[in-house]
């Protein structure tokens, strides 16, 4: 037998979302780490899929998504933006958000292509453009405002330069960019004649008044921009994984393409409710004020700490900067952390190319209230 090939992946092994997850268990840790709800999702929505599941719905969808869901995903985009996609070529429900961005990027990127993407940034982006043989380039944001570095931007474009990718509410940072960010980002890509994946799964958590603002809403890049939603971020369903693209029909074509054999077709039942669910605008609208709360308990709840912080703009992710002083990097403290002092955070610089160690943590509030004053509490104790 030949040897197995050389991995597609060298640099690439266990994600620190399950190694704290499985640490968290092991030490019986308060797991703010991995960025999931720790409540139930609304019962109404619960019983709609289960309706859809009892009468029958339970066969293939069709692989773009069933027709009455991308109604209402088009319908949802015409009320907030006042833009009318294409339901038959423009929108496909997805095996989550993370499908999405995987498969976007396998139906533009080349080998040789150059992309461009904001550090600190998601796990799964850099490794999918590899995979298509593309070569990532890295814009790095720093702490605490996390602005554009348009100058480096800038000196990162090349001839080669096929796509960049953007995030808004960004996960890490909780940051939220700006109307004037967002229409400066549509005008360079204009300018430079590159695509974009606009990944917007946090659009409906936002804080303080701040709202988002989605590439959807600038027609001049349309014809050169994806964007990336998430039901499960939305609607506390993580675990359902389920999500959904829109782009142009020349992008869309190719994604379908690839769509068709990697997953096909995603969970009719669930699809079935989430169409029904949407109907109702206040159900996708009115999320922020929930989540607003739990990072307002949970800043409050820190007393004398060792950390300092800037609160979230939107996500259900907050970041603390430790200002204790050890010889441990910022993954062995996390994991120190969690074995000692029963509290299991994610040290952000995994979310740098080169493991950039600013001992900022991110976590997870979504969680119920107790927990949340719990986690309070065992964070104030370390030192």
């Amino acid at each position: 037998m030949h040897p197995f090939p050389t991995h597609k992946l060298p640099n690439v092994g266990t994600t620190i979302f399950s190694v704290m997850s499985q640490l968290a268990v092991e030490h019986k840790a308060i797991n703010l780490g991995q960025g999931f709800p720790g409540f139930s999702i609304d019962s109404t929505l619960i019983d709609l899929v289960a309706d859809a599941m009892r009468a029958g719905r339970n066969q293939y969808a069709p692989m773009p998504g069933l027709p009455e869901l991308r109604l209402e995903i088009a319908r949802k985009m015409k009320h907030l933006w006042g833009v009318n996609y294409d339901v038959d070529q423009e929108i496909t429900v997805t095996a989550g958000g993370s499908q999405a961005i995987f498969t976007a990027i396998g139906a533009l990127v080349q080998p040789g292509d150059e992309a461009i993407l904001f550090a600190p940034a998601y796990d799964c982006y850099a490794p999918a453009i590899e995979l298509n043989g593309g070569v990532v380039k890295w814009v790095v944001m720093e702490y605490p405002e996390w602005n554009i570095p348009w100058e480096q931007l800038e000196s990162l474009y090349s001839e080669k330069t096929r796509l960049v990718m953007i995030n808004t509410p960004h996960n890490p940072t909780g940051k939220v960019w700006s109307k004037e960010e967002m229409r400066a980002m549509a005008e360079w890509v204009k300018e430079k004649q590159v695509y974009l994946i606009s990944d917007e799964v946090y659009e409906h958590i936002t804080f303080d008044d701040r709202p988002h603002t989605s590439m959807a809403a600038f027609d001049s890049i349309r014809d050169q921009t994806m964007l990336v939603y998430s039901f499960g971020k939305t609607f506390h369903a993580t675990g359902w994984k389920l999500g959904y693209a829109i782009g142009p029909k020349s992008w869309m074509s190719e994604f379908r393409k690839q769509h068709q054999f990697n997953v096909f077709t995603c969970n009719t039942p669930m699809q079935v409710g989430l169409a029904k669910y949407m109907q109702d605008e206040s159900r996708y609208q009115n999320i922020s004020p929930m989540y607003q709360a739990k990072r307002n308990l949970l800043l409050s709840a820190f007393d004398n700490t060792s950390f300092e912080w800037g609160a979230s703009e939107g996500t259900y992710f907050q970041l603390l900067k430790w200002n204790g002083s050890s010889p441990l990097s910022d993954v062995e403290l996390a994991k120190k952390w969690t074995i000692e002092n029963k509290i299991t955070m994610i040290p952000i610089s995994v979310f740098f190319p080169e493991q950039k160690d600013n001992r900022i943590f991110r976590l997870c509030f979504a969680k119920e209230d107790a927990e949340l004053l719990s986690a309070a509490e065992k964070i104030n104790a370390i030192q």
